[in-house]
C-alpha cells in the first residue's frame, strides 16, 4: 500500500451547552424542562414586533467562568450579532448569536486517549440563544414548541485537532466533566442540555492540507458521536479512493440504520448575513469582575486527580474514577476527613456504593448512605468486630435502611467470631470431615488451604475471623 493510500481523519467539534440559569437569555421566562408546550414564552422569546431583549447577567458570567476553566482569553470587548436564516422554530427569522467578537477565544483542554495526554485547542466559546423545537407526529402537519426558544447556550468550538472517534469521545466527556464541575451546565444529553455538531474530513496521512469537510448535526450521546464519526470517516475514505468528490454538506446520523444521511448543503458564514445586533449594546466585562469569577472556580478534575494520587496514594485508575464527578470526589474526601483510610474507602465507593447507586439509577448526591456511615463500617472491620464478607451485607442494609452499621450488626447477630477455642473446635470438625483433602495438603497441595477456609466460613455463615482461621488451620494441618 502506498503512502497516498493511507488516510487520516481531521475532526473538530462544535458543542452546544445549555446554561444552568433559571430564566432565558434575553427575557424572564423559565428554562425549566418538560413543561407543557408553549407555556414558557413571552413577546421577547417569541419574536413579537417591538419587543426588546435584555441580557441575562448570569449567562454571561457562566460563559466567562467556562472560558477561564478552559484556559481561554476573555475578551475585553464583545458583542452580539444576528445570524439570519429561516426555520419554523426560529420565530424572529434570525438567531442572536456572536460572530467576529466572541466572549472567549484561544483556549484548550487536555484529554487522555490511548494512554496519551493530548491538548485540544479551542477556537472560541460564544454565547447565543437556542431555537424552539419542531414536533413531527407523522401527520400532514408539524407543530412548534417555543419553550426552548431563548434558552441560553454556549457554543464551544474546537480546533480541528482530533484524529479519531475515540479522541472526539474523550474530548466530549472531558468538556461535560468540566462543565458539571463548575456548575454551569447539567450535561444532560437526553434532555438536550449538551449537543454536538462534528466537522470531519479525511486527507492523506502526513498531508498539511485539509480535505472537504462534512458536518454531522445534533448528536446527543457520546456513543452516537463516536459511531457517526466512525461511519463517516469510512464513507469518505471509500469515496476518495474511488475518485469521487466529497460534497460539503450537513448530514444527520441515523442511529437505527447505523449510517449518516444527507440533510442539506453546508452553509458558509456569509450565507447567514451576520451583522451586529442593534438592540443589544456591546459588553466590556470589568477586570475585577472577571477575577471574581475566576476565584469562584473550584479545583478542576485534572488538578484534583493529580492531588488524589499524590496526597492519598491512590492508583491512577481510582483517582480517575473518583474525580469523574465533583460530588463523588467530595463524598470520598468527606469520608477520608472523618477518618477512613483512602484506599479502603476508594474500594468500597467504587465497588459497593457505585453498584447500588447504578441499580437505583441515582447519583451520589441522592445516596441514602452518608460518608460517615462508611467510616463507621470500616472501623468495625478494622476492630475485628465484623469480617469483610459480613461487611458487604451490612453495607447494603445500611444503604437500604439508613440504619447505623453497629445497630445492624447487633440486630442481626453478625458479630465476628474471634474466640480461639470456639474456632479451634470448628476447624477440628472441618479437618475431620475432609481427611482426603487434609492428606493432600500435607502432601504439598497448599492451595487447598482456601478450601478449608471456605468450609469454616460456610459453617460460621461468614462470621469467623479470617486471619485467625488461617493461622489455626496452618497450625493444625501441619500435624499428622
Amino acid at each position: 500500500m502506498g503512502e497516498s493510500d493511507i488516510y487520516e481523519a481531521v475532526i473538530g467539534l462544535e458543542v452546544h451547552a445549555q446554561l444552568l440559569t433559571d430564566s432565558k437569555i434575553f427575557c424572564g421566562c423559565s428554562t425549566k424542562f418538560g413543561l407543557p408546550p408553549n407555556s414558557q414564552t413571552c413577546p421577547v422569546c417569541t419574536g413579537m414586533p417591538g419587543s426588546l431583549p435584555v441580557l441575562n447577567r448570569k449567562a454571561l458570567e457562566f460563559t466567562i467562568k467556562t472560558g477561564l476553566a478552559m484556559n481561554c482569553i476573555i475578551a475585553g470587548f464583545s458583542r452580539f450579532a444576528r445570524k439570519n436564516y429561516f426555520y419554523p422554530d426560529l420565530p424572529k427569522g434570525y438567531q442572536i448569536s456572536q460572530y467576529e467578537l466572541p466572549v472567549c477565544e484561544h483556549g484548550y483542554v487536555e484529554i487522555n486517549a490511548g494512554g496519551k495526554v493530548k491538548k485540544i485547542g479551542l477556537t472560541r466559546i460564544h454565547i447565543e440563544e437556542d431555537a424552539g423545537k419542531n414536533i413531527h407526529e407523522g401527520g400532514p402537519y408539524s407543530l412548534v414548541d417555543l419553550n426552548r426558544a431563548g434558552v441560553p447556550l454556549m457554543e464551544i468550538v474546537s480546533e480541528p485537532d482530533m484524529r479519531s472517534p475515540e479522541e472526539a469521545g474523550a474530548y466530549m466527556r472531558k468538556l461535560r466533566t468540566i462543565l458539571r464541575y463548575i456548575g454551569v451546565c447539567d450535561g444532560n444529553m437526553e434532555q438536550g442540555s449538551l449537543r454536538c455538531d462534528a466537522n470531519v474530513s479525511v486527507r492523506p496521512e502526513g498531508s498539511g492540507a485539509f480535505g472537504t469537510k462534512v458536518e454531522l448535526k445534533n448528536m446527543n450521546s457520546f456513543k452516537f458521536v463516536e459511531k457517526a464519526l466512525e461511519y463517516e470517516i469510512k464513507r469518505q475514505i471509500s469515496a476518495v479512493k474511488k475518485g469521487e468528490r466529497i460534497i460539503q454538506e450537513t448530514r444527520l446520523w441515523d442511529s437505527a440504520a447505523g449510517v449518516t444521511q444527507p440533510m442539506r448543503t453546508k452553509e458558509e458564514a456569509h450565507d447567514y448575513r451576520y451583522f451586529p445586533e442593534p438592540d443589544l449594546v456591546p459588553f466590556m466585562p470589568a477586570e475585577e469582575w472577571v477575577r471574581e469569577i475566576g476565584a469562584s472556580i473550584p479545583e478542576l478534575p485534572d488538578a484534583r486527580r493529580a492531588r488524589f494520587v499524590q496526597a492519598y496514594g491512590l492508583p491512577e485508575y481510582d483517582a480517575d474514577l473518583l474525580t469523574s464527578e465533583r460530588p463523588l470526589a467530595e463524598w470520598f474526601e468527606e469520608a477520608v476527613r472523618l477518618g477512613a483510610q483512602p484506599k479502603p474507602a476508594s474500594n468500597w465507593i467504587m465497588g459497593e456504593l457505585m453498584r447500588l447507586l447504578n441499580e437505583d439509577g441515582i447519583s451520589v448526591e441522592a445516596s441514602p448512605l452518608a460518608p460517615a456511615g462508611l467510616v463507621e463500617l470500616l472501623s468495625l472491620i478494622d476492630a475485628g468486630t465484623i469480617s469483610g464478607k459480613i461487611a458487604k451485607t451490612v453495607f447494603e442494609e445500611m444503604y437500604r435502611s439508613r440504619k447505623p452499621a453497629s445497630a445492624i450488626v447487633k440486630e442481626k447477630g453478625l458479630l465476628q467470631i474471634s474466640d480461639e477455642s470456639e474456632l479451634s473446635s470448628l476447624i477440628d470438625q472441618v479437618i475431620g470431615a475432609n481427611p482426603n483433602e487434609a492428606g493432600r495438603y500435607r502432601g504439598g497441595e497448599e492451595k487447598l488451604l482456601g478450601f478449608f477456609v471456605g468450609q469454616v466460613m460456610k459453617a460460621t455463615k461468614g462470621k469467623a475471623n479470617p486471619g485467625m482461621i488461617n493461622k489455626l488451620l496452618k497450625e493444625k494441618l501441619k500435624k499428622d
